[in-house]
């Protein structure tokens, strides 16, 4: 994430700790014409801290040895992390396989924690994608947002500089997402410190 999109860290030991994670790895990739514009629009919510991974940036194998030092790496951002919002295109009706790779990689680091989608793609805006992400998530006792934001047609989308021209009602979209994000990763956080979530039932 660039600096100026970063939080102030001096406060980050009071916010919640939020993760960003980018579905596709490939080089063309849209998500970082609307990743900018989530980093900037997130600036406005100083309740998180965010961070970022990338699995563009990983050394991530299909075999999914997580005993590597990207996969320790990845389990340490997730296992620090309140919360989660998953940017993701969709790919021939589903999600990017480099994703899964990340989703792989942990699992009792995702459990207890909320996650919200943030998707793009053609005429579906990515939901498909997200539609089939709710069950893996489900799968690894995270609990999914249910508010989102998708851009249908996303390359309609780009103005003349290279930055995304979000419509006003993507904007309402995201901050009702990341108010209902902040609550539940609030809940979470304290349910989790009161009963460890490995120990209920």
């Amino acid at each position: 994430m660039p600096p100026e999109n970063r939080p102030d860290e001096s406060r980050s030991s009071d916010r919640l700790k939020l993760t960003l994670i980018y579905g596709s790895a490939r080089d063309t990739r849209f998500g970082d014409i609307i990743g900018a514009w989530l980093a900037e629009r997130l600036t406005c919510h100083p309740e998180f801290a965010v961070e970022v991974i990338d699995p563009r940036d990983l050394d991530i194998s299909i075999r999914h040895k997580s005993d590597t030092p990207a996969g320790r790496q990845v389990r340490a951002a997730l296992g620090a992390a309140d919360g989660f919002i998953v940017l993701t295109p969709e790919y021939n009706r589903s999600y990017p396989a480099a994703l899964k790779a990340v989703l792989d990689l942990a699992y009792v680091e995702w459990q207890a924690k909320p996650v919200a989608f943030v998707s793009y793609g053609g005429v579906s805006g990515g939901l498909r994608a997200v539609e089939q992400l709710r069950l893996v998530f489900a799968e690894l006792h995270a609990v999914s947002v249910r508010d989102g934001v998708s851009f249908a047609n996303v390359w309609d989308h780009l103005g003349e500089d290279g930055k995304l021209k979000a419509p006003p009602a993507a904007d309402a979209a995201l901050r009702t997402m990341v108010e209902k994000l902040a609550w539940w990763a609030g809940a979470l956080k304290a349910a989790r410190a009161a009963q460890p979530y490995a120990k209920a039932g």
